[in-house]
């Protein structure tokens, strides 16, 4: 993996702090406490990957979280460009993470995995 640039980093964390912001103004509660994970960029500037925790949503509950966050897309945008002052914004992409959910599953295994050997010592 490639480390990135000091500003690029700066950026993501800017942006981890802004986009939550953006989605506290907005008056959709589907979106407005939603839990912001990650922000990943790419292309420099270009292109933001958002990740929020979408463990508390099932599929169709997911569905209509992601169409209200393509719609609310430029207003995050608008958001983040009066709060920086930047010229350019991001093109954000929202994605679900699921990596608490893989967290949980390991856990899971390693307590079976445990229990097993606790039984086998016995």
């Amino acid at each position: 993996m490639k480390d990135k640039s000091i500003n690029l980093q700066r950026t993501q964390s800017l942006l981890m702090e802004l986009i939550p912001e953006a989605l506290s103004e907005l008056s959709d509660s589907r979106i407005n406490s939603l839990a912001i994970t990650e922000v990943d960029c790419k292309n420099g500037k270009y292109d933001a990957r958002v990740y929020f925790d979408g463990s508390d949503y099932n599929n169709a509950e997911l569905k209509e979280i992601q169409k209200a966050l393509k719609k609310a897309n430029s207003r995050i945008k608008s958001y983040c460009l009066s709060s920086t002052g930047w010229y350019k914004c991001p093109n954000f992409t929202f994605i679900k993470d699921d990596m608490m959910e893989k967290k949980a599953k390991l856990d899971d295994i390693f307590a079976q995995i445990a229990s097993k050997q606790k039984t086998n010592k016995n």
